[in-house]
């Protein structure tokens, strides 16, 4: 792991440090990719071609398609399915959170209509969203006040979960729209069923803090989270308790993402906050990572929908790695 890392792939450059950068992963209708990335008043939404999609690209090609104003610094977002670009009118829609505990839903018909609607709730820090995946009429967020809380797009809040320490991820799965996956700081994965509201399976990493865990899109068997300096992978069929564990980063790791096309393939950050952060490939059958990328102050984490393709936001750029399969 002497290795310091290879520089990115491709680098998009930013007017202003990126806190928080995400692939849409879901099919906007149009042939680039919607991407979203937030700094410390806004959000800007645009689209992405890279040269493995169309060879008239030379690396990738960003557009930008609107600048949102953000009263406060964007801490996490979420894409919705809703959005489209190959409908008039076009639909941008997507979910924020920010220090001061409120949810945003943000509408645009990328023309003259925009909505922001406000959502009230939680108490303290908001960690991560997820919109419901299939219809995306609900989304869903994770507190430092222990709670999990489910949202309709009016802003009312539908469902609570009380949990057992601050929750840090949250995953709804395509296949199963009526089960919420909840990770806790203190190492415990809860899976909850939203028509009864019960918890009907949880995991246990032996370990904590859990920063991030994500449930793989390809596998659904699978739920991978990094805890400590180490990542951890279960097969829920299997146990509560991890199948594999490899310590990751030397620092404490800050980032766990499933690939959305192989689901041997993940990747895992250190901490933000240091001089240069460190973006690991892992692939399942690999005892080393398969890649090591460097950046300076990366933040935020995210997966192309159709490429072995990851970003990472920095100061004043974003970050894109690819990765050989």
């Amino acid at each position: 792991m002497e290795d310091s890392g290879r520089g990115a792939s491709y680098t998009v450059p930013c007017d202003d440090y990126v806190h928080v950068v995400e692939f849409s992963p879901f099919d906007s209708g149009s042939a680039a990719s919607l991407l979203a990335y937030g700094g410390n008043q806004y959000v800007v939404v645009g689209t992405c071609r890279f040269q493995e999609e169309d060879m008239e690209v030379e690396g990738v090609e960003f557009t930008t398609l609107r600048v949102f104003h953000h009263a406060l610094r964007v801490d996490c977002l979420a894409w919705s399915p809703e959005s489209r670009l190959d409908k008039l009118p076009q639909l941008i829609r997507f979910c924020t959170a920010a220090a001061d505990r409120k949810v945003r839903l943000l509408t645009s018909d990328l023309q003259n209509q925009h909505e922001v609607k406000v959502m009230e709730g939680h108490t303290s820090y908001i960690n991560h969203l997820v919109f419901e995946p299939t219809e995306g009429k609900q989304m869903a967020s994770v507190s430092d006040d222990h709670t999990c809380r489910v949202w309709d797009l009016e802003g009312n809040e539908t469902t609570t979960f009380r949990l057992r320490s601050p929750g840090v991820s949250v995953c709804w799965h395509p296949e199963d729209a009526f089960k919420l996956m909840v990770a806790e700081k203190k190492g415990t994965i809860r899976f909850y069923d939203l028509v009864t509201q019960q918890a009907i399976l949880s995991l246990d990493c032996g370990q904590s803090p859990l920063m991030s865990a994500d449930w793989c899109l390809t596998n659904t068997i699978k739920v991978g989270a990094v805890t400590g300096s180490d990542w951890v992978i279960w097969d829920i069929t299997r146990s509560s308790y991890p199948q594999e564990k490899r310590p990751a980063h030397v620092e404490r790791a800050g980032n766990f993402r499933w690939s959305r096309v192989n689901e041997n393939l993940f990747s895992t950050t250190g901490c933000p906050g240091k001089i240069s952060s460190q973006l690991l490939v892992h692939h399942l059958g690999h005892p080393q990572p398969v890649m090591i990328g460097s950046a300076t102050v990366g933040a935020g984490l995210s997966w192309h929908r159709s490429l072995p393709l990851c970003v990472i936001g920095g100061d004043r750029k974003l970050s894109f790695w690819m990765t050989e399969m």
